[in-house]
């Protein structure tokens, strides 16, 4: 077995202690930051965010403490064009993006993956909370231990070959038993506040960041109700997603919520709370980790958004690229650019963005 591993390092507290599990393992270790972005890419000067100098600092703090040499990684051209750049298009088609799956996808788990292997480390270690199991010579991803952490969502499109030589050290621990080994270690990170939001929106605004980004403003349009009657202006398309209830601005006597985003009329369809249900959907860039798609109906337990419980139902494959996913039971907010992973249990058996 290789015993050399590149550990990817945020400056938080997850990818120190899992620097200092897989060094405690004997493994052979580099720590390294993917700078993914200047802060005047985005727009913004105003926040700490995961590519300050101060989460360099900790990181490399850490990786002197544990004795390991640690390097920094530009990959801003790479972070914009596989990551900010669908992001921003992605709401201007109306839907709703999960840019860290990306991420994962085409920095951590590409673009890193094969710097390791041209430094000679056949390994790559991230603090994600996942599992990582070897079967009969298969390779399989797991949720992790602590459900309330689980990250196995956002790593549903990694292939069995990238799973063969990753690590997640953190996998079977709880977030504060991760705490406790920091604080046992005195890392600088030990007590460090976890980020909430997207790393290259770190306020929160989508909306302000894409207007920032783009350096324009998006066109108002009309609020529609399901039978097309105009309710009111709305602020642009991107400003919106499916099942949004607040900020809407529009005088009821009603709750309604934003049911679907018609950007050829630039219309937001506003609807009541049980126009959001529906039992099928459809996903593209369909995946399965093991390689061999199924051809036929699968039993699957399918989650629709990063805090959705997954649910029963029945995966129907249309193509090599696309499939239908029908629950048992209706359920709410189906939101296109989101991703639906499927579960077998623990085990991720794959998934595909949402189309509707």
């Amino acid at each position: 077995m290789n015993k050399k591993a590149l550990i990817a390092m945020s400056g938080g507290v997850d990818s120190s202690v899992s620097a200092a599990l897989m060094v405690k393992k004997g493994f052979d270790c580099m720590g390294c930051t993917m700078r993914l972005y200047e802060n005047d890419m985005i727009g913004e000067d105003l926040f700490s965010t995961c590519c300050s100098k101060k989460d360099t600092d900790d990181a490399r703090a850490v990786c002197d403490r544990i004795g390991i040499p640690y390097q920094i990684y530009h990959c801003e051209a790479e972070f914009t064009d596989n990551v900010i750049e669908p992001f921003v298009q992605s709401y201007e088609r109306g839907e709703t993006p999960n840019p860290c799956i990306r991420c994962n996808r085409y920095l951590k788990f590409d673009i890193l993956y094969n710097k390791a292997r041209e430094l000679g480390y056949e390994n790559i270690v991230t603090g994600h909370y996942a599992r990582i199991e070897e079967r009969d010579g298969h390779f399989y991803l797991l949720k992790a231990k602590d459900l309330n952490k689980d990250q196995s969502y956002v790593l549903y499109d990694l292939t069995e070959e990238q799973l063969k030589h990753t690590y997640f050290p953190l996998g079977e621990l709880t977030k504060d038993e991760v705490r406790e080994i920091a604080e046992e270690m005195s890392f600088v990170t030990s007590h460090k506040k976890e980020s909430q939001d997207i790393c290259f929106v770190p306020d929160g605004d989508y909306a302000a960041m894409i207007k920032r980004y783009r350096n324009k403003e998006y066109e108002k349009g009309n609020f529609v109700d399901t039978a097309g009657n105009i309710l009111g202006t709305h602020e642009g398309i991107i400003n919106y997603t499916i099942g949004q209830r607040r900020g809407l601005g529009i005088p009821a006597d009603r709750r309604l919520y934003v049911v679907k985003l018609d950007v050829e009329k630039n219309e937001v369809i506003l609807g009541d709370d049980k126009d959001l249900f529906s039992k099928e959907l459809k996903i593209r860039d369909f995946h399965w980790i093991t390689g061999d798609k199924p051809k036929t109906s699968v039993r699957v337990y399918a989650k629709i958004r990063y805090r959705h419980k997954e649910q029963p139902a029945t995966l129907i494959p249309i193509s090599d690229t696309e499939a239908k996913i029908v629950f048992d039971e209706p359920q709410r907010a189906f939101t296109a650019g989101q991703s639906a992973v499927l579960y077998d249990g623990d085990y991720v058996l794959g998934g595909g963005i949402i189309t509707l």
